[in-house]
């Protein structure tokens, strides 16, 4: 008999269950931190250039949004890519997509380390996208206004990046629409830490990450997680411990 996936609009796994998924997503994002910095540090800075210091509840509010939408972009292309995992789901695609997410983590782990750089040539695949979406969100700079700031945050969110695009299909790859959503907005709100200090304090969040002993942990746990997620025995020895 052929094996079914769950459906997509049904309700998502229990929370026990899904509370370990959600976790892995969230420290995936604190520990990219430092690349998500690389990627969207400038526009941070940007953002609240204009802005006297003393205005720092509008410096705050005008980062907040930003990143709200930024966030609402990444558990949006959760949903969407979810839903071909869904499609593929209990196949050997389905396999092969979750190999592929781990060899991704393995390779953004050996990035934020320092130790090789070839993951940058995957964030090609999203330039011609990025084309369009790119012109548009200049226009809303310099931003004045919170629904600017919060669209910005949703374009921006569409910028070609590896550690994304390794997240993405790791989500993609539980089989579950709704899920991916979810563990994408956890990976979301696991990057907003560095992002949003950025904004407040850069000099003194770029310093700090800079620190290659910082980036090394980093990389190494990244990594681990990569292994960990790839299909094999150990996973089920390691959730009976």
């Amino acid at each position: 008999m052929k094996p079914t996936a769950r459906n997509p609009t049904t309700a998502p796994h229990p929370v026990l269950e899904l509370l370990p998924l959600l976790s892995s997503a969230l420290i995936l994002g604190l520990l990219g931190g430092g690349h998500c910095l690389g990627m969207c540090g400038g526009l941070m800075g940007a953002l609240t250039l204009a802005i006297p210091k003393e205005q720092r509840s509008r410096r705050f509010r005008l980062l907040l949004a930003y990143n709200l939408g930024r966030i609402f972009s990444y558990a949006l292309a959760g949903l969407l890519l979810g839903l071909a995992g869904w499609a593929v789901a209990n196949s050997p695609v389905a396999l092969g997509m979750r190999v592929v997410a781990a060899l991704l983590l393995i390779s953004m782990g050996l990035y934020l380390a320092g130790w090789w750089s070839g993951l940058t040539r995957i964030e090609g695949l999203g330039r011609g996208l990025w084309r369009h979406i790119q012109p548009v969100a200049n226009r809303l700079l310099p931003v004045s206004s919170l629904p600017r700031a919060l669209l910005l945050g949703a374009l921006w969110g569409w910028l070609p990046c590896g550690l994304v695009y390794s997240t993405l299909l790791w989500a993609a790859s539980q089989g579950n629409a709704a899920d991916s959503a979810l563990l994408m907005l956890a990976f979301g709100l696991g990057t907003w830490p560095v992002l949003l200090a950025t904004g407040l304090a850069a000099e003194r969040t770029s310093a700090l990450l800079r620190k290659r002993g910082l980036r090394i942990a980093g990389g190494v746990l990244v990594i681990l997680f990569g292994f960990w997620t790839l299909p094999g025995p150990h996973q089920h020895w390691l959730m009976g411990h």
